[in-house]
């Protein structure tokens, strides 16, 4: 299986690209590199567009992880009864405005999960609001978490990045957060994202370069969803 170039990893923001077709089959269209970010770690997968020198195009609804196929991720076309054929240059375009808020929302995520010290239990990521679980007794105090949240966001922390071997995370393994979601390993390294003072932890989704491009968010229900598990939503304003 041919490992896809991962172009959103290396930069968030690149929402054109061109690459080209190394296989399609029945379930998708498998790319050399790929901007469309594949769903995983409670971010869904990107969708846009492919177009082809001749002007055929292609709507992309959704972007999945493969691991039985040709390529490490597919592109899952709105119509496949027509497809590119193998050799094809096609022009990329994410939907960018969806990945944008998701990006915000992602990196949000983290900086929760540094107001609330306790393991994740789970997330999910929405367009207009997300969700995280905790492992916690108690709820905690709804304003005070809504006023650390907003201050971090404020104070304009700069992401930072560093990429380290699958060895060095398997003893490092106290930088894990998500009790359900493991690390991306397997590929020989692990990225951390980096917001320095304020949190560090392996994760392989899209990212703001700054929290305050995060903008405005409020904390809404939080829910008991058992004995210690508190879920917290967050909504976009």
């Amino acid at each position: 299986m041919t490992q896809t170039e991962e172009i959103f990893r290396a930069d968030a923001y690149c929402r054109k690209a061109t690459a080209s077709v190394i296989a399609v089959d029945e379930t998708g269209i498998y790319l050399d590199s790929t901007i469309f970010y594949p769903l995983g770690g409670g971010q869904p997968g990107d969708s846009g567009r492919m177009q082809r020198k001749d002007g055929i195009s292609w709507v992309i609804t959704d972007t999945r992880k493969c691991h039985d196929g040709p390529a490490s991720i597919r592109h899952i076309p709105e119509q496949a009864d027509t497809l590119p054929n193998i050799g094809d240059r096609l022009e990329l375009e994410i939907d960018w405005e969806r990945r944008y808020r998701f990006m915000r929302m992602h990196t949000c995520m983290h900086l929760l999960g540094s107001v609330l010290k306790f393991p994740v239990t789970g997330g999910n990521i929405g367009e207009d609001k997300c969700r995280v679980d905790f492992n916690m007794p108690e709820s905690p105090d709804k304003q005070l978490t809504q006023e650390r949240l907003e201050a971090l966001i404020a104070a304009d922390h700069a992401l930072e990045y560093r990429w380290i071997t699958d060895e060095e995370m398997q003893a490092n393994m106290d930088l894990v957060r998500t009790m359900s979601v493991q690390p991306p390993m397997g590929y020989g390294r692990v990225r951390l994202v980096n917001i320095p003072g304020v949190d560090l932890q392996p994760c392989g989704g899209t990212h703001v370069r700054s929290t305050a491009e995060i903008g405005a968010v409020r904390i809404g229900k939080i829910e008991n969803k058992g004995k210690q598990n508190r879920r917290i939503n967050i909504h976009l304003e």
